[in-house]
């Protein structure tokens, strides 16, 4: 019988990096606070519309990466291929914007796209998912822009380069979607298969082709920001005015549409020159109509999403630290069988206490127990002597020193050891 393996795209995150995850994770999560986001848990399945409805049906992800399953109710579900449609249906389902309040909410958590695993990029992959509902002045637009900059900032991320954009919105799109139209019709023997599909249901999804022959096309289309309405002009504006007022340095990319359909107005992504062609850590900006698209009253909305595995790469690759890999202080050790209860009782008391602590529990000899206790601070150390004076002997693991302490004071000497470390 052959050895059931992981499905093709996904990964098991082993010890020896989940510690790192937690460290981004933390650092993202007191970040958020510390700009008044509030973490919300969603589904991991939601039904398939709000992503038919929401992402938009020509897509990529709708068309041919969505992990779609008819449950036994005979109901379309949907893995969630991206964390913003569930965020949005969340604020609307349980009146989180009503009456002109305004939400700042995050999340993270799997995602779940059916495309070709590579580098960095996996069919259950992990997002840092940020957004602001219900403001739709540009200054909340800078403030997504500056948190996802402070967590990588945080996390010692360098070499970073923020890239902006405006989409438009349903005013002054339509007008810039005919400007490309002429442009790319006009090239049409350039573009890749992908791109004449495109041509006429999304011509700017032609933009954001990484494909060689239709990058040369699509860098000389014209631009949008001759198309945009003053709304948008006034908006964009305000955005790049409250980047420089914080002093951020950014580069105005035409080609930078980003992938989904609920973009208007402001669109960025955050890359690093270390990765390579992939090179986006994190993504996002505002969209204004995702909420009356799938079926709420209109609620403006920013945010962006970033994700774990792509950190990881960048933060490796630049040789960030992770915080301290987390260790266990104290080993307890029985010198024989009959003091095994005894050092159970201690190992109890130790963890009670807050002191991260291990004993033997597959019934090694002392010798096989003290070869384990060599990665630790201290051992603790009980035999029949010890039971005998209620005691126990500490042994100090980086001097080799050794005290014998009352049983009942294990604790506190320990506590008074680990101030010291």
């Amino acid at each position: 019988m052959s050895i059931i393996s992981a499905p093709r795209g996904t990964r098991d995150i082993l010890p020896s990096e989940s510690w790192k995850w937690e460290y981004i994770i933390n650092t993202a999560s007191q970040t958020m606070k510390d700009f008044g986001f509030s973490e919300i848990h969603l589904p991991i399945f939601e039904h398939t519309e709000l992503f038919s409805r929401g992402v938009g049906e020509t897509t990529d992800i709708v068309e041919k990466e969505m992990y779609t399953f008819e449950d036994r109710g005979g109901r379309s579900i949907t893995l969630r291929p991206e964390a913003t449609a569930g965020v949005m249906r969340a604020a609307i389902e349980n009146n989180l914007c009503a009456q002109g309040s305004f939400a700042k909410l995050w999340n993270w958590g799997p995602m779940f796209r059916h495309e070709r695993p590579q580098k960095g990029r996996y069919r259950q992959f992990y997002q840092i998912d940020a957004e602001c509902l219900g403001i739709s002045n540009a200054m909340a637009d800078v403030e997504v822009i500056e948190l996802s900059v402070e967590i990588f900032r945080r996390l010692g991320l360098k070499n970073l380069e923020v890239v902006i954009n405006s989409v438009g919105c349903e005013k002054c799109r339509p007008i810039y979607r005919e400007k490309l139209l002429q442009h790319f019709n006009a090239h049409k023997d350039e573009l890749c298969e992908t791109c004449l599909t495109r041509l006429e249901r999304n011509p700017l999804r032609i933009l954001d082709c990484k494909k060689e022959s239709c990058g040369h096309v699509a860098d000389e289309a014209p631009d949008i920001f001759d198309s945009l309405c003053e709304e948008c002009k006034s908006h964009f504006d305000e955005v790049k005015k409250g980047l420089e007022r914080l002093g951020f340095t950014y580069t105005l990319n035409k080609r930078l549409v980003r992938g989904l359909d609920y973009y208007t107005k402001t669109a960025y992504e955050i890359l690093s020159g270390d990765l390579g062609a992939q090179n986006a850590v994190a993504g996002g900006g505002r969209y204004d109509n995702l909420a009356s698209a799938i079926g709420g009253n209109k609620i403006p909305g920013v945010g962006f999403a970033c994700g774990v595995d792509r950190i990881m790469l960048v933060m490796e690759e630049q040789g960030c630290t992770f915080g301290n890999e987390p260790e266990t202080f104290a080993y307890v050790a029985a010198l024989d069988n009959d003091s095994r209860g005894a050092v159970q009782i201690l190992t109890h008391e130790l963890r009670k206490n807050n002191i991260a602590s291990e004993c033997d529990i597959s019934g090694k000899s002392f010798k096989a127990q003290m070869k384990n206790a060599g990665k630790y601070k201290f051992a603790c150390i009980i035999g029949a002597e010890e039971i005998a004076k209620n005691s126990v002997s500490i042994k100090n693991l980086t001097d080799s020193s050794q005290v014998s302490v009352p049983f009942d004071e294990a604790v506190k000497y320990l506590h008074e050891q680990a101030a010291r470390f």
